[in-house]
């Protein structure tokens, strides 16, 4: 690949996250790239950092597998990122090497790899659960595949009215979405970026990307930290998403609610574009066009 800023006409899978990992950490020697941990298959979490600030932001994507269109919005945003930055470059009136001094950026394009790889590629008897994955997909089609390798739904599986939830949704074993595990943390996935998350107490904001809908959430039942609301306005404001509340199932056991709930940590979740999950790779532009302020500046905002 010779281009500078890469396009993307295929969606990512794990491996080739980690090809674009190579090129970019060679391509761009600030780049920091490490694994957050494992899978439960254990595929490699990527992590990758970029800046030295003492202010942490962290965005994170691909909980679900069908939403892995959010890990191209995620590589296009550090790709132009560090392409600006090499070249001392400024955008939205902001210099990204002043920024870095006071910023470090941390991005997880793929938190759910394995629920990607089942959603994109399907499974194969080789799967040490391949019975019960059939069994609890109702057959070999996993184009609608949300959760992880054993049917767990990430976005559910944290410290955030887990018991309300698991009595309210009445899901009480695997599933392609909305079963939340035995406990909250169970997953490694979820437990490894909990604790990453506690160890970082510099960390000023979290931002998930979900799909669809063209919302932003930002409160947990009505709680949010003091800056939330503002900062949710302005997102508002720059990318013509609107702000909403989530209702129902949706309000339970998700990483923004836990951030708001457990840490008091601004956290945002934006549900990027608008169709039918899995959004097709053609959308991936328009929404990061729509975003790209967003992501370039929502770190000034706290």
């Amino acid at each position: 690949m010779n281009e500078r800023i890469i396009g993307y006409t295929q969606p990512l899978d794990h491996k080739k996250i980690l090809e674009l990992a190579t090129i970019f950490t060679e391509r761009y020697p600030f780049l920091g790239f490490s694994y957050l941990g494992e899978s439960l298959l254990g595929r490699g979490i990527p992590l990758f950092t970029v800046g030295s600030g003492k202010k942490n932001l962290l965005y994170v994507g691909a909980h679900h597998g069908m939403e892995w269109i959010t890990s191209v919005i995620l590589l296009r945003f550090l790709n132009e990122f560090c392409e600006l930055y090499r070249n001392d470059k400024s955008i939205y009136r902001t210099s990204l090497y002043r920024f870095c001094e006071q910023y470090t950026v941390n991005v997880i394009p793929m938190l759910n790899p394995d629920g990607v790889e089942y959603q994109i590629h399907g499974i194969t008897e080789e799967n040490p659960l391949f019975e019960r994955l059939i069994k609890m997909n109702c057959g070999e089609d996993f184009s609608g595949w949300q959760a992880n390798a054993r049917g767990v739904d990430l976005n559910h599986n944290y410290d955030a009215e887990f018991a309300e939830y698991k009595r309210e949704s009445g899901i009480t074993e695997g599933a392609p979405t909305r079963y939340a595990g035995e406990f909250p943390e169970s997953e490694p996935e979820v437990a490894q970026l909990c604790n990453w998350i506690r160890f970082h107490e510099d960390l000023r904001l979290i931002l998930t990307l979900h799909t669809q809908g063209e919302e932003i959430y930002f409160d947990s039942r009505g709680k949010c930290p003091p800056a939330s609301t503002a900062i949710a306005r302005r997102i508002s404001a720059l990318s013509g998403y609107r702000l909403s509340h989530a209702t129902g199932l949706a309000s339970y056991g998700g990483l923004t609610d836990w951030c708001i709930e457990k840490l008091g940590l601004p956290a945002f979740t934006i549900e990027c574009g608008r169709g039918k999950n899995p959004l097709p790779i053609a959308n991936y532009f328009p929404i990061y066009a729509t975003l790209r302020e967003v992501l370039f500046t929502i770190g000034k905002m706290v």
